[in-house]
């Protein structure tokens, strides 16, 4: 974000109010990834402040390209992707788009009357889109330690942390197989509580406990 600021002060001052869209129709996530096109980048920032449409080629997680019309609401950034929080016309609902996956610089199109936002919290929302809703398995934990640390830990991309008390924190993650959930939970290192779990996650936690504690006798 340090570099917009950088890119505004030499930027002619005709372009200096696309660099103050982008700053202003931005939210930043903590936690580097695919570079975009800055053009791409500035032309969403102004359809977002200044509610008009975009229509562009986009390609999904398996390469199918597909064209969206979409009403843009907010560009997030974090700290590895940018990704656009859009009303997908076609499609009926709000989507998550990743901006590297955007083929072209949108065109842009007549204005429209913004909508209800998907979250009042739109970095939370989606931190939650990119870190859950992606998995088959999803479950929710209480870890005992605070927010704060276990967000050092833990990427937006990864899962979403919220507090609970100044000693506790909830987490909600996911994951492609239960077999990588007793490994991946070790490694933070803090005990915790299952809140919600997908079937059999108890159970695989049970057998890898058993396994290590067999194993040292």
């Amino acid at each position: 974000m340090r570099a917009l600021a950088k890119l505004e002060q030499v930027l002619p001052a005709r372009l200096r109010p696309r660099v103050g869209a982008l700053h202003a129709a931005t939210l930043s996530l903590p936690g580097a990834g695919p570079t975009v096109d800055a053009e791409v980048l500035t032309t969403i920032a102004a359809a977002c402040r200044d509610h008009e449409r975009l229509r562009f080629g986009y390609g999904d997680r398996d390469g199918t390209r597909t064209q969206r019309s979409v009403e843009p609401l907010r560009l997030v950034h974090t700290g590895r992707r940018w990704y656009l929080v859009a009303f997908d016309l076609d499609r009926a609902g709000w989507r998550t788009f990743r901006v590297d996956r955007i083929a072209e610089v949108p065109v842009t199109s007549f204005r429209f009357t913004p909508r209800e936002p998907p979250a009042e919290d739109l970095a939370a929302y989606v931190s939650r889109q990119i870190s859950t809703a992606p998995y088959p398995h999803q479950f929710v934990l209480r870890v005992a330690a605070p927010a704060e640390v276990l967000a050092r830990r833990i990427p937006p991309t990864s899962g979403v942390v919220e507090a609970v008390d100044e000693h506790s924190c909830r987490v909600r993650t996911g994951a492609n197989t239960l077999d990588t959930v007793p490994y991946y939970l070790a490694q933070w290192g803090f005990d915790f509580v299952i809140e919600e779990a997908p079937p059999g996650l108890v159970e695989r936690l049970r057998e890898v406990a058993d396994r290590f504690a067999r194993a040292v006798g």
